[in-house]
């Protein structure tokens, strides 16, 4: 994985959180893992095809996935349901959007397939491949985790 196909996901992050809540994200420590990205509460993975092949993956605790609503919508929420999930699933499709425009500054021609949401912690999501990269983010809201595996 090279640094612009990370730093392409890394910078669309950051100015969607920016733009749509208003959000400074800040990166924390880079760890390789071998084919199990981390879960939290809420987590949305998003396919990679084209030139790249693979998926990331954006793992979001409760407390924070309803406050992300809550500013986006101005709605309190109490749990993690279908509007939850759909508004979680197009900031994860925006971010993912903004990414392949990034690349594409590259020469490096890919699209994303539809948001799956998985809801609920699980120990870890499994991902056909040999090391995924997970990005520790962190928010005045709350930390999240973005993984990639290209």
């Amino acid at each position: 994985m090279k640094a612009e196909h990370v730093n392409s996901f890394y910078v669309a992050a950051q100015d969607v959180f920016k733009l749509m809540l208003d959000l400074d994200v800040k990166r924390g420590e880079l760890s390789l893992v071998n084919g199990l990205a981390p879960s939290k509460d809420a987590n949305i993975m998003l396919g990679i095809v084209g030139d790249l092949e693979g998926a990331v993956s954006f793992s979001f605790p409760k407390e924070m996935a309803l406050e992300m609503v809550k500013i986006m919508a101005g709605m309190e929420m109490d749990n993690i349901d279908v509007f939850v999930s759909s508004a979680l699933g197009e900031v994860a499709n925006i971010i993912g959007g903004n990414a392949i425009t990034n690349l594409s500054n590259y020469d490096i021609k890919c699209d994303i397939t539809p948001p799956q949401i998985i809801i609920g912690k699980h120990k870890s999501i499994s991902i056909v491949s040999e090391n995924v990269l997970v990005i520790p983010m962190n928010t005045d809201i709350g930390m999240f985790d973005m993984s990639i595996f290209l």
